[in-house]
């Protein structure tokens, strides 16, 4: 595959449809969203163009007449590339690029390119990989050439007749089949990884792209992950434990950010990166309050979550960057219309104390309060307590301990099982 350095945009004419049941300020907002993707890769804009129709051309997407007013633009703008707001087949992109005289690229194309820039761990570049490949494959023209070099053997290994083009699908379908193998094991690897945290109470953080998911989680837990004011700014999801630590510890997790007309092949490559939010047990769902547009994008989320299967999971919604907003009454207002949402800024920490009072008020009320009289010679009990569960009081008498404690009920499951084997 090209090299992203091969693929960064430089000068670009976005181009959407307009159907009769599209909201016109919804068009521009997702526009208004494009064009920040293409800034997350070094791309200008030079002009966007909107085409009204009552449906999408089926050989040109926009319409022939429409295409040549485009390539007029982009010559005009000295553009090198034209950027659909949709995602084109490639049939689409062929004729276009005949009409246009350019590069055509579609809305799955330049995420996927900012994907493959943000990844860092090994998974993420292969989950990265694997989708660029499957959006490709259908995508080939006599263009890629550069596979020869990675397929190998000899002219007569080939055969005299089998075609470049062939040999392109040929190699990327082996690729896919290299990709998807790899990834299995890493799955199981994870799910390894995923056992050894059943008893630790776990929050996902969830939500649209740039909501400030970072920001919060580095406040709760006292790290370090990037932050950047860019759409896709994180890729690799991380776990971290809030701190200060609790019995068991709550391990919190970030998850990639969701946006509005999330490519399918993403939400299958990616489906891995929410397992870590599926097997949470509570979801925190950061929106933006800054933006004009949040209810849009709380809906957007909303359908992400439904789609990745999780949007039966517990959650509580936070409305975050409170300290750019022009009215400092909006924060009440907005608590008036949604009750059970959490105001706060991630930035200043203003509101975060009650966020994670909050938290961890959740997960105590999932616990079980408990009291037993325990013999001294029944050491490794006593241990298991006092480094498994929150103690609330011990009393110490002569032949016995008294404890009061807290414990999650997997862990209290474990204990009576002691008890049993002692009896």
């Amino acid at each position: 595959m090209q090299d992203t350095e091969e693929q960064n945009l430089d000068r670009a004419v976005l181009v959407a449809l307009r159907l009769p049941e599209t909201n016109r300020e919804d068009l521009q907002d997702e526009l208004k969203e494009l064009a920040a993707l293409c800034a997350s890769l070094g791309t200008e804009v030079a002009d966007q163009v909107v085409q009204a129709r009552s449906r999408p051309d089926p050989a040109t997407f926009i319409g022939r007449g429409k295409a040549k007013q485009v390539k007029e633009i982009c010559n005009r703008e000295g553009a090198n590339v034209v950027i659909f707001d949709e995602d084109l087949s490639p049939a689409q992109v062929k004729n276009l690029e005949k009409l246009v005289d350019l590069p055509v690229r579609d809305r799955c194309g330049v995420i996927l390119d900012i994907f493959a820039t943000r990844a860092r761990t090994s998974e993420a570049k292969l989950q990265v990989e694997l989708a660029r490949a499957e959006y490709m494959l259908p995508r080939l023209t006599h263009q890629w050439t550069h596979f020869q070099r990675q397929i190998g053997g000899g002219r007569i290994q080939r055969g005299f007749g089998e075609k470049q083009l062939e040999l392109d699908r040929r190699y990327i379908r082996q690729r896919i089949s290299v990709l998807k193998e790899r990834l299995a094991k890493l799955q199981k690897q994870r799910e390894t990884r995923r056992k050894a945290r059943e008893d630790y109470f776990r929050v996902a953080i969830v939500g649209y792209t740039n909501s400030g998911k970072s920001t919060l989680m580095n406040w709760l837990t006292d790290s370090n992950l990037l932050e950047e004011d860019k759409l896709f700014a994180t890729l690799d999801s991380s776990i971290r434990a809030i701190v200060p630590t609790e019995k068991p510890p709550v391990l919190m997790s970030d998850t990639v950010g969701f946006i509005r007309k999330l490519p399918h092949s993403l939400v299958a490559s990616f489906r891995s990166t929410f397992e870590e939010a599926g097997a949470a047990d509570l979801l925190l769902n950061v929106v933006d309050l800054s933006d004009p547009r949040f209810r849009e994008k709380m809906e957007a989320s909303r359908e992400a979550l439904k789609e990745f299967g999780l949007d039966h999971k517990p959650r509580f919604t936070v409305f975050n960057k409170i300290d750019v907003l022009p009215e400092s009454k909006l924060p009440a207002i907005v608590r008036s219309i949604y009750p059970s949402a959490i105001c706060v800024s991630a930035v200043s920490g203003e509101g975060c104390d009650e966020l994670k009072q909050q938290l961890l008020g959740f997960f105590e009320d999932r616990m079980v309060d408990v009291e037993l009289s325990i013999h001294y010679d029944q050491g490794s009990l006593i241990n298991r307590i006092f480094e498994n569960a929150r103690i609330s009081s011990i009393e110490y008498q002569e032949d016995r301990i008294n404890v009061r404690f807290k414990a999650t009920k997997s862990e209290m499951g474990r204990i009576e099982g002691h008890l049993k084997r002692v009896s």
